[in-house]
């Protein structure tokens, strides 16, 4: 083996991830965002991607989420093949879908970082993309549940089983996204964000939060449920993200109008 060699196939790795993005650089390539299992969040060069006859051209695009193999120089990452188990094509046939996944997937990208253990994000965004494309499902429930189970992810869920001050299971209690999750009649004197829960509402976080990711996407609630679901996270996106997401603003305009 030459020294060349040598150094590739040293520096050669497989990731298993998603690409968050693509941006354009210079007259062929692409700079990708891939959200992967083993390293984070990275970002890697797609050369000649945007040539016509390129063999990445579909498989650095948004969604595309599969092996990636890339060379790993000193500064940056290049990628020099990819095998693609999944382009959610689907999505690409249903404008409103569509948002949803890029809200999703920019959502991921806020969340992530590089060289941090994110295989659970991965994950939630995987199966949420997979209950994306099922007609049986709302979007609008799925965006609620999505944007809740990433911030348990991140450590962030509100208290849903307890009264946050005393630990009370017992007495009635309002949900405060600004104290973090449920409060007591007992301890709820200086609360001033207070949402009285319907029972189906508040069993539908406490599942949220405590299911497996594999087991999210396997309920309805009802018009009432959902739209208070819609909300309370409404309310912890404004405590807890400072972000304005521009695939949340299109989405939105999209449903106001559409």
């Amino acid at each position: 083996m030459d020294a060349a060699a040598e150094r590739n196939s040293v520096n050669q790795i497989v990731l298993t991830g998603m690409v968050l993005s693509t941006m354009p650089i210079g007259e062929y390539d692409r700079r990708v965002v891939i959200l992967t299992k083993e390293q984070g969040k990275i970002s890697a060069f797609a050369r000649g991607a945007r040539r016509p006859n390129s063999p990445l051209i579909g498989a650095v695009n948004p969604f595309s989420f599969g092996e990636f193999t890339l060379y790993e120089g000193r500064t940056s990452y290049t990628i020099q093949s990819a095998n693609i188990s999944n382009y959610f094509a689907e999505l690409r046939e249903d404008v409103v879908g569509a948002y949803y996944g890029f809200y999703f997937l920019e959502f991921a990208d806020y969340y992530t970082k590089e060289f941090n253990d994110e295989r659970e994000m991965l994950k939630l965004l995987y199966q949420t993309l997979r209950a994306l494309i099922n007609p049986h499902i709302p979007d609008r429930l799925i965006r609620y549940i999505f944007e809740l189970k990433a911030l348990t992810v991140n450590g962030q869920a509100p208290q849903v089983f307890q009264c946050i001050t005393c630990g009370d299971k017992d007495r009635p209690a309002v949900f405060s996204a600004a104290k973090g999750g449920l409060v007591c009649s007992e301890c709820d004197g200086n609360v001033i964000d207070g949402m009285v829960l319907d029972n189906s509402t508040l069993y539908s976080m406490q599942y949220i939060e405590s299911s497996t990711i594999e087991k999210l996407y396997t309920f309805t609630v009802t018009e009432k449920v959902l739209n208070e679901l819609g909300r309370v996270m409404e309310r912890l996106m404004e405590v807890y993200v400072d972000k304005h997401f521009k695939s949340l603003e299109i989405l939105e305009t999209l449903m106001r109008y559409g």
